[in-house]
């Protein structure tokens, strides 16, 4: 098959998925109204980690190469940070100016990831290869129990860390009611399973076309998590139209945290028992670029209000993280 053909075909699947993506942001909607914060953006962020986790299992078990899963959890984290709530708090501050969330929700989310991400990414580069498969393993408890202990903080006691009461919330509560918990639940899921499906067709299309096309190797990992994270795009872009910047940064920073207290012990897991050979380690470039972020994260997160400023920072942050994957870094 020709490589332009090879093409047009990712080019339709793209924006297929995207259609898909469309409604799982819809359903997601519905279900974060009728359960309220954290719940419906947990859901979605959930959602879209396990569309990214079954679309790396299966590009990983093609041949996808030993950097794949490092390079598109890091993807993921600047398309999450710096992408999502960098656009979502300029387009949220240009049209409501300063927009309030709930201080405590942010600064849990920030060094919650800043620890999954030194354990599991930037550790592993002094791990001597002899010890690989036991700290592989140590990663793979530290991640799910550190995930499971998060999402008792945010579902119990601090569920309050990740809400906040807006104006005319009520109103918002009250139109719940009519709301099917069941039909939106099922049509995410059967939206996402398309998306699925519709991923790995694609893949195969990804490989056969950029195979000696010349493109930097990091562009099927920034595919990949641009695809699970549609669905949180969007949803994040019309949560802060809405000036609801809670909901946004539920996503953004649940989104980023998930990615790698969830994705990275599936695929360890499947390298362990598999004996193929994966790159956790971050390189140099990506490592400052991770700290980078977080640190102007903890910064503009310190005050309980966003601004288009602070949303700057971050698309030249994420500005600079698409130049660095342009010439192969």
């Amino acid at each position: 098959m020709s490589k332009p053909v090879v093409f047009i075909a990712i080019a339709i699947l793209l924006a297929t998925i995207m259609g898909a993506a469309l409604r799982v942001a819809h359903h997601a909607e519905m279900l974060a109204v009728k359960l309220g914060e954290p719940y419906g953006t947990m859901i979605l962020t959930l959602s879209a980690v396990l569309v990214e986790v079954v679309i790396l299992a299966i590009m990983m078990l093609s041949g996808g190469g030993p950097t794949l899963a490092r390079d598109t959890v890091y993807s993921a984290l600047m398309l999450d940070i710096n992408g999502i709530l960098g656009f979502a708090a300029i387009i949220g501050g240009l049209k409501h100016g300063e927009q309030p969330y709930n201080l405590d929700s942010g600064n849990s989310y920030v060094s919650m990831i800043l620890v999954a991400v030194g354990v599991s990414m930037f550790v592993p580069e002094f791990v001597p290869q002899e010890k690989w498969q036991a700290y592989s393993a140590f990663t793979i408890v530290a991640m799910v129990l550190l995930y499971g202990l998060f999402l008792r903080l945010q579902t119990g006691k601090h569920s309050y860390f990740f809400d906040y009461a807006y104006e005319h919330q009520e109103e918002h509560e009250h139109g719940a009611e009519s709301i099917s918990t069941g039909k939106h639940a099922g049509l995410l899921v059967l939206s996402i399973g398309l998306i699925g499906v519709l991923s790995e067709l694609m893949a195969a299309f990804l490989h056969a076309g950029l195979e000696g096309s010349g493109l930097p190797a990091i562009v099927p990992a920034i595919l990949v998590a641009l695809i699970s994270a549609s669905p949180e795009i969007l949803t994040a872009m019309r949560a802060a139209v809405a000036n609801r910047m809670q909901s946004v940064l539920n996503i953004a920073l649940g989104a980023s945290l998930a990615t790698v207290v969830l994705t990275i012990p599936v695929i360890e897991g499947i390298a362990l028992f598999t004996g193929q050979p994966i790159q956790m380690a971050m390189t140099p470039a990506q490592t400052a670029m991770v700290l980078l972020t977080l640190l102007v994260a903890t910064i503009n997160l310190h005050d309980g209000e966003t601004n288009a400023i602070e949303g700057y920072t971050h698309v030249a942050l994420f500005a600079t993280f698409l130049f660095l994957a342009g010439i192969g870094l």
